[in-house]
């Protein structure tokens, strides 16, 4: 695998060194590990933002209702053709 250097403070350093430690991972292993959970936060906390503007426009959670309930009617399509 490829790798870089990035620059980071002592304590950074010191921090990323003491969690790989005590989980038993390269520091590397342990930099991939906190940016992944670092984009799933932000992924979460944008969805978040997203659903709070969709619930505070009334017209939008009618349309976005009316097409998840569209969807839902799909579901079964087809499936009693199986048995």
């Amino acid at each position: 695998m490829a790798s870089t250097t990035i620059r980071v403070s002592q304590q950074t350093r010191a921090l990323i060194h003491a969690l790989a430690k005590a989980d038993g991972l390269s520091m590397q292993e342990t930099v991939a590990r906190a940016v992944e959970a670092y984009r799933r936060h932000r992924l979460l906390r944008e969805t978040n933002a997203a659903y709070a503007a969709l619930h505070a426009d009334p017209a939008a959670r009618v349309d976005w209702a009316r097409d998840r309930d569209a969807w839902d009617e799909t579901l079964a399509d087809g499936l009693e053709d199986l048995k």
